[in-house]
């Protein structure tokens, strides 16, 4: 699928972008930051009340990593008849009034649907907002004398909203599920209702930001044949990016809730988040250099390696009686390193492939990812009820999302670059 450049200011409006793109970036906050991750700090809460096995309270992540999946696979045919703004506005109001809707249920089977619609909604938002900052980015870039850097800014400013999201959740969620219930105002049904507020917030802003945007449907051109990419050349790395798919979301999915089966307070639950968003915030600019060095897949094994590292430090903690150190660095090296996993892939296809063949290299690695996001909740929470639950149910659950993590970090470190032919990219 080939879009047009978005409409954006003239060339001589570029330092204007920076507004722009900070819109952007709270539609990133909303996509994942609320939509997805939050869903960590009200589970423990939630996980209390209703009686949840570990893997039923991982089957709920399940379906939102099911629903981003679908979302993601329908989004270049709502783009060919939809401008991408408006797709990005719609999955932003969507997941608003999702979130809040989990706070008026106590169904196991109605929160699993709006799971899955919550991750198809943020899809929308996160694909589209993708899009316009890329496109923001290009025409900045082309625009500013400082072009390369300023495009970067954009970009990073985007991925890093992520980390936004994360840090508004870890404010205001830990303190209400920790208060005396009385539905739905507090407890977890007046988190997921702040937590609605403030996608409805971030989108209010998005959409004030962006109404320069534009990144109107096009039909492709007569004739045009889509890029075929063969996936065995480029195995080794899948493989690799699978196992972080299945690792990195079982942390995410129960890391807050073994922090509260170590009786941590909720102050300690606020800095823990705090520092993992705020890892998240600085990512993009950590990893630039090590994605522009290399072309194979030495980024990925070695960010997969500290992610491994960070997923292991809550298990060591619990080991040598809850070191608080540990706790604190896990949390803020895990932000620090995840999201740059997925630039891994992005800046592995740029790299190995021709332009024409980027979208067809980057969905290949989208459905690992998402394959592996969809098993990884499910699994670790067997394995955590496996065990016994609790502490130690949960620890082992860790232990075996940092194991495949370091797994796929071997993967990976045996992917070289790929090999150009005139007969074909990567044959």
């Amino acid at each position: 699928m080939t879009l047009p450049p978005a409409s954006t200011a003239h060339p001589s409006e570029a330092p204007s972008d920076l507004p722009t793109a900070l819109g952007l970036a709270l539609a990133a906050a909303v996509s994942l930051g609320l939509a997805r991750f939050a869903y960590g700090l009200v589970l423990p809460a939630m996980r209390s009340e209703l009686g949840w096995s570990y893997f039923l309270a991982g089957a709920m992540n399940t379906a939102n990593a099911a629903g981003y999946l679908v979302g993601a696979l329908l989004m270049p045919r709502l783009l060919l008849r939809h401008d991408a703004r408006a797709l990005l506005l719609w999955g932003g109001w969507a997941s608003a009034a999702l979130l809040a809707a989990h706070a008026f249920t106590r169904s196991d089977a109605v929160l699993l649907v709006l799971r899955l619609l919550c991750g198809t909604a943020s899809a929308a938002s996160f694909v589209c907002g993708g899009l316009l900052a890329a496109r923001l980015a290009s025409a900045s870039g082309s625009a500013a004398a400082g072009a390369p850097r300023h495009a970067g800014l954009i970009l990073g400013l985007y991925y890093g909203g992520v980390g936004l999201g994360i840090i508004a959740a870890s404010l205001g969620v830990p303190a209400l599920v920790g208060a005396d219930p009385a539905p739905p105002w507090t407890g977890w049904p007046g988190a997921w209702l702040l937590l609605g507020a403030l996608a409805a917030l971030f989108t209010a802003v998005t959409a004030r930001s962006t109404r320069r945007l534009h990144a109107p449907p096009v039909a492709p051109a007569p004739g045009a044949a889509r890029p075929q990419v063969g996936w065995r050349p480029m195995g080794w790395l899948l493989a690799g990016y699978l196992m972080f798919g299945l690792g990195y979301i079982g942390y995410m999915t129960f890391v807050v809730t073994l922090l509260r089966e170590q009786g941590r307070s909720t102050a300690e639950i606020v800095a823990f988040y705090s520092l993992l968003g705020v890892g998240v915030c600085a990512s993009s600019w950590l990893w630039a250099g090590l994605l522009q060095r290399h072309r194979d897949g030495r980024p990925l094994a070695r960010l997969n390696a500290l992610l491994g590292l960070a997923t292991a430090l809550p298990v060591l903690a619990a080991a040598v009686d809850g070191a608080a150190a540990l706790v604190w660095l896990s949390g803020l090296l895990f932000g620090a390193v995840f999201l740059s996993v997925v630039a891994s892939t992005t800046a592995f296809v740029r790299h190995n492939l021709p332009p024409a063949a980027w979208p067809a290299g980057i969905s290949a690695f989208t459905i690992l990812f998402a394959a592996g996001q969809i098993v990884g909740p499910g699994m670790t929470g067997l394995v955590a009820d496996a065990a016994g639950g609790g502490v130690a149910g949960l620890t082992r659950g860790l232990a075996v999302s940092a194991g495949l993590l370091l797994l796929g970090a071997l993967l990976a470190r045996r992917q070289g670059e790929l090999v150009r032919t005139a007969a074909s990219p990567i044959a």
